[in-house]
């Protein structure tokens, strides 16, 4: 994929603006004791010591092949990391495994100035598609990857990952959207921009499928509950996606809105 050397330099120059205003400095990591860092923070977000994410001789692999592996570091703390590796060749594409920011930093920008050098990155290598999976019923991760990054899904998948037992999925099932992140798209120019776009409002060709509020909450004080909004959502979102809805908007109140495939024949 050819991109002009000026979509570059505007990714580049956003990207080290979002992490000025985050407050931290984003680079790659190389080295044994930076991979052991990166481990000791994946088990501070998600829990599990004795059965981490991914292992430092993994991760190591990662690197070494010239995959993404990148801290965000205020001074000398790192609090934030991504990691991704690419698709098939054909693709063109970077598939954003592991995201995360150490607790108590939620609101700062950090997670929005990793993603934003991710992207500096993918398109610097003439990569024009992120792509990650997230929970459906985790409404600011919702928010952030629709609205503000411009990300949208593509596919439900069911129970994903199998059941993890961690200090965040708490062995619901691992059910993920999977999102595309089209970097040049002008969906995702205006929101790497800060510029808002038109939402969409819904209409009768469209539909909304609700999220809870808080899920992690939830599944702290009611995995009973947490477990019904689970088979809700999938009952709902996942048949929508499969005969061709497409998830266009999130909104915390209203949740996903889908714009349903229009009836054979029937045009605009």
């Amino acid at each position: 994929m050819s991109i002009e050397a000026s979509s570059l330099d505007v990714a580049a120059d956003q990207a080290a603006r979002w992490a000025a205003k985050a407050g931290v400095v984003i680079r790659e990591l190389r080295d044994l004791d930076e991979a052991h860092a990166v481990i000791d923070l994946l088990v501070g977000i998600w829990g599990r010591p004795e059965n981490p994410l991914i292992t430092v001789e993994f991760l190591r692999a990662l690197t070494m092949a010239g995959n993404y592996v990148v801290g965000a570091y205020d001074g000398d703390r790192l609090i934030g990391v991504c990691i991704g590796f690419h698709a098939e060749p054909a693709a063109r594409t970077l598939h954003s495994h592991i995201a995360g920011v150490a607790p108590g930093l939620a609101g700062r920008g950090v997670g929005t100035a990793l993603k934003l050098h991710q992207r500096a990155w993918a398109l610097a290598r003439g990569i024009g598609t992120i792509e990650w999976t997230f929970d459906p019923l985790v409404s600011r991760n919702a928010y952030f990857n629709i609205v503000k990054l411009g990300a949208l899904p593509v596919e439900y998948l069911p129970n994903f990952y199998g059941a993890m037992h961690d200090a965040i999925n708490g062995g619901d099932d691992t059910d993920r959207l999977l999102v595309h992140w089209e970097l040049l798209s002008p969906r995702v120019l205006a929101a790497c921009s800060g510029a808002p776009y038109e939402r969409p409002a819904g209409g009768p060709s469209s539909r909304r499928v609700a999220a809870p509020a808080d899920i992690e909450a939830l599944r702290a004080g009611d995995a009973a509950a947490a477990g019904a909004w689970r088979r809700r959502l999938r009952g709902e979102l996942e048949p929508l996606m499969a005969s061709g809805g497409r998830v266009v908007d999130f909104d915390f109140t209203l949740g996903y809105l889908v714009e349903l495939p229009r009836p054979h024949g029937e045009t605009s």
